[in-house]
């Protein structure tokens, strides 16, 4: 059975899920045997690609749910949360 984790966070950064902010999510997705997507509205993306992660058009303020399913989906989800709540690693 395939173990699927679900959140809801909220982009906190000044510039949002901008470039620099995708490919360290990008990055960090591919480090877990999961499929990752992330929801903003009606726009999905998959963890592991930068464009399409950038189509979302995340700003501040803005909600991104995401979804975890597979092996590692909980520590998955776990580290992306995290990513997402120190602001991409961003001072601002």
């Amino acid at each position: 059975m395939t173990q699927r984790f679900e959140d809801t966070f909220l982009i906190q950064n000044k510039l949002g899920l901008h470039a620099r902010a995708a490919s360290v999510l990008a990055e960090l997705s591919t480090q877990f045997d999961a499929n990752i997507t992330l929801f903003q509205g009606s726009k999905e993306a998959e963890g592991d690609s930068v464009l399409a992660l950038l189509l979302l058009e995340s700003s501040q303020g803005k909600e991104v749910k995401v979804v975890c399913e597979g092996p590692d989906a909980e520590r998955a989800l776990h580290a992306i949360g995290n990513l997402i709540a120190d602001k991409f690693n961003e001072s601002e």
